[in-house]
């Protein structure tokens, strides 16, 4: 099985993936698509992903969109460890979470939405007003999801999709300068995953262009 993946160093939803891939020792090869450049827009890429976005996972040449529905591929692909609980009602908790960010948190503050706001004449220091509401919203939610059923991690003792989605959306609210103190919960398991090697060296830090492993 041959895995490539299509990615952007610092987008979170590819971060997601990185993380995902290493959490399952997956070997694969990355292909860097410049979000800047356009790159994800020109036609080469948008035959084989018609949305133009990042990241992609082709798995012997055919293609997987959607960081969740990579993850759940990968899941399914590379049963351990599990990144969602078999229980019925812990499953539903843990996608719950990731949901919170993936679905409620990270698509009003990725680059598409703040090049819009840009053209639209938002100045820097609101889009960062923003961006700030938006995270501090989504993280007083999911703190008072998390903090019943944390462990060392976002969900009890293992390392769950919840995590692999925290982790790149705690990088980004550092990024723009949220203040995390109203979440000691996210930020202890955000210090939790981020000491383990899978999500270190999936860190945007270290697949930068220019830092010798992109």
């Amino acid at each position: 099985m041959h895995l490539t993946l299509y990615d952007y160093w610092r987008s979170s939803a590819s971060y997601r993936v990185r993380i995902a891939l290493n959490v399952k020792g997956a070997a694969y090869e990355r292909f860097p698509i410049d979000l800047l450049d356009s790159a994800q827009k020109r036609a080469g890429y948008r035959t084989r992903n018609p949305q133009g976005f990042v990241p992609m996972l082709e798995v012997d040449g055919r293609p997987i969109t959607q960081s969740l529905a990579i993850i759940g591929w990968l899941d399914r692909a590379f049963p351990e460890p599990p990144l969602v609980p078999a229980d019925s009602n812990e499953r539903a908790d843990v996608i719950a979470m990731a949901m919170a960010i993936v679905a409620d948190i990270h698509p009003l503050n990725n680059l598409r939405v703040l090049k819009r706001l840009t053209a639209l004449g938002v100045d820097e220091e609101a889009r960062n007003e923003w961006i700030g509401h938006w995270i501090g919203e989504g993280f007083a939610a999911l703190e008072a999801l998390a903090a019943p059923k944390a462990g060392r991690h976002l969900f009890g003792d293992a390392v769950s999709v919840a995590d692999v989605c925290l982790v790149p959306q705690m990088y980004n609210a550092r990024r723009f300068g949220v203040d995390l103190e109203p979440y000691p919960t996210l930020v202890r398991a955000d210090a939790e995953a981020t000491a383990l090697d899978a999500f270190a060296e999936a860190h945007p830090d270290r697949v930068a262009p220019g830092s010798g492993t992109s």
